[in-house]
């Protein structure tokens, strides 16, 4: 019997085993993922090939980006509209850009020299990277040892930053990930503080967006924010019902469908580490996760369990 997810009309069908690595890959885990133009499929790992694509239908296309990245550490990604590509690295402090065929095109960062910790100067662990389409800005959310957004122009020269640590609006325990919306509005998912902070493109604060839970992962597409939320936090990290599933919101806030079963695993419609979130033209859901560093690295063995899954939207 065929397992359905979501409500209302986003309803979704888990699709086993979509991707097609080539013999002797693997993913190890998947910080990352989006979808181009085409609907082709990229995949941020923290395995041997940083990014893989593949076709709409899980056919291996090509890799890019060996030797790029540090080798555990890729963290974010992001496509913009002319499917160029952001890559956010906390292990060098650094945000690359690529075209869609991995040529790379700028880098933004001094590579392996952080900023002092908490210092509000670009970068300590960055954690993601969106392109504002009216005007071509790099906003990046700075992210592990600062609380801080940074703003670029297209061609990588320094602008202005916003935020500090803290609980108030504006601030940020933990800038994870952001977006910009056709409107030239800021989301920042602030995970600790399990809210969404929305800014206009000054930094100036809109409103914010609460109890969700540690929203790790966020993607817009068309009229509504799909997110992604980690497990619980230390001591609580094994709890059900906290975390691991994946939200839609529509622009204003408002749920509209939430999956994910109250236990964290493997199966269909279970997750473990939800981190990146994708959205094709079909309406399909691709979700990576860091499990291996959440859940994996702690079993006795230590094992890879699974990192990507695809959502089919039932019509």
């Amino acid at each position: 019997m065929t397992m359905t997810l979501g409500s209302g009309n986003l309803l979704y069908e888990p699709i086993e085993s979509w991707e097609q690595l080539p013999d002797g890959w693997s993913f190890h885990e998947c910080p990352g993922v989006v979808v181009d133009s085409q609907d082709n499929v990229y995949v941020l790992t923290r395995g041997e090939h940083p990014i893989i694509v593949f076709d709409k239908d899980g056919k291996f296309l090509r890799s890019f980006g060996e030797g790029l990245f540090s080798e555990d550490r890729t963290h974010g990604l992001y496509i913009a509209h002319d499917d160029s590509i952001l890559v956010a690295d906390d292990g060098i402090h650094t945000v690359q850009k690529f075209s869609s065929k991995g040529e790379k095109l700028m880098e933004i960062g001094q590579r392996n020299h952080p900023a002092p910790k908490w210092s509000g100067q670009p970068f300590n662990r960055p954690t993601s990277a969106a392109i504002m389409p009216s005007n071509g800005d790099v906003y990046i959310s700075d992210g592990y040892g600062n609380s801080r957004i940074h703003v670029y122009t297209g061609t990588g020269e320094y602008k202005f930053s916003w935020g500090s640590p803290g609980i108030d609006p504006g601030q940020f325990m933990r800038p994870h990930n952001i977006a910009v919306d056709s409107n030239d509005r800021v989301y920042v998912v602030d995970r600790e503080a399990h809210r969404i902070q929305i800014f206009d493109p000054k930094g100036n604060f809109i409103t914010m967006w609460n109890n969700i839970h540690r929203p790790d992962a966020m993607v817009l597409w068309q009229d509504n924010i799909y997110v992604g939320e980690l497990n619980g936090m230390s001591g609580v990290d094994d709890a059900p019902g906290m975390g691991h599933r994946v939200s839609i919101f529509d622009l204003n806030g408002n749920l509209l469908a939430r999956f994910g079963a109250p236990e964290e695993g493997e199966g269909p419609g279970q997750f473990i580490a939800p981190h990146g979130i994708a959205v094709d033209s079909r309406g399909d859901i691709y979700v990576a996760e860091v499990a291996y560093t959440i859940r994996g690295r702690h079993m006795d063995p230590p094992r890879t369990p699974k990192s990507l899954k695809k959502f089919a939207r039932k019509r």
